[in-house]
């Protein structure tokens, strides 16, 4: 009897299956998933609010209103009468559009290399480019500012550009995403008579599109947020990227938080415009690895 009543409830958590999870612990994922949702996108729509907000609201009070009483575009009017934001942007719209020219083709064609061709002394430059993934940027930063000076390149959008248009860490994933294809397929390739050039373009890259918008969106978030190395080279305020000009609303003696956060917005925006474009491909190459045949 006992066996008998036990079989029923033996068979309920058969057919559950073992990786389906139990009530409790759904709870338990969408808790955390609230928790890490607040924690990411909370500051957003913090700063998102207060952009919003009118001369007449209290953005410093104990308890401040978390929707606008009076919503207000005039904000982001007056970050562009204080500073010439259309140009600091374009000023960093062709610093990390030279990002990522450079980080795909360069990227790409290293990672080819690396993956798919055979030369004496392959796993030490693959060591090499290893061992520069641990340094930190800082280490680097004076041998970069050293080396962009005697190009002339400073004071230049150039000279801000240069350091960063080929990163190994896009190599390295290039490199990944090329080792996952087939040999089979370059195999085929060469019993075809395909030339190197015939097998990156008609059997590397159709593969690999997947990675190359993981880079394209590393390299221009990176490219478009960084501070400190446009601030080194820069020094001619027309040059200025958008990063380093929105300091210019956060005065000596006073400082307008809602024109800082309408800024903050402004330069937010266009990462949302490029992860939104290549979001679909950004997924896809996250879980690069199966083939199309």
């Amino acid at each position: 009897m006992a066996s008998a009543r036990s079989s029923p409830r033996a068979g309920r958590t058969t057919a559950r299956g073992f990786a389906t999870p139990s009530p409790a612990e759904k709870a338990v994922r969408y808790a955390l998933l609230v928790l890490v949702l607040l924690l990411t996108v909370g500051p957003f729509l913090w700063q998102l609010s207060t952009s919003l907000k009118g001369p007449g609201e209290d953005v410093f009070s104990r308890t401040p209103d978390f929707l606008p009483r009076d919503p207000t575009l005039a904000n982001y009017g007056k970050v562009a009468d204080t500073i010439p934001v259309w140009t600091y942007a374009a000023n960093s719209l062709v610093v990390a559009a030279v990002a990522v020219v450079g980080n795909v083709v360069g990227a790409t064609l290293a990672g080819f290399a690396l993956a798919r061709l055979r030369f004496r002394g392959v796993r030490l430059v693959l060591g090499l480019f290893l061992a520069t993934l641990v340094l930190p940027g800082e280490v680097t930063i004076v041998s970069q500012y050293v080396t962009v000076r005697s190009l002339g390149l400073t004071d230049t959008l150039l000279g801000v550009a240069l350091p960063g248009a080929i990163a190994m860490l896009n190599v390295l994933l290039m490199y990944t995403a090329f080792r996952a294809i087939p040999p089979d397929l370059d195999a085929a390739a060469l019993v075809d008579g395909a030339n190197v050039r015939q097998r990156l373009v008609h059997v590397g890259l159709p593969n690999v599109r997947g990675m190359l918008s993981v880079v394209v969106i590393f390299t221009f978030i990176g490219a478009w947020d960084d501070f400190l190395w446009p601030l080194i080279v820069l020094n001619d305020p027309s040059r200025y990227t958008l990063t380093v000009g929105l300091q210019y609303l956060n005065g000596t003696f006073s400082a307008n938080p809602r024109l800082i956060a309408a800024g903050t917005m402004i330069a937010f925006l266009p990462i949302v415009a490029v992860f939104a474009v290549l979001q679909r491909f950004f997924f896809r190459g996250v879980e690069e690895g199966a083939v199309k045949g």
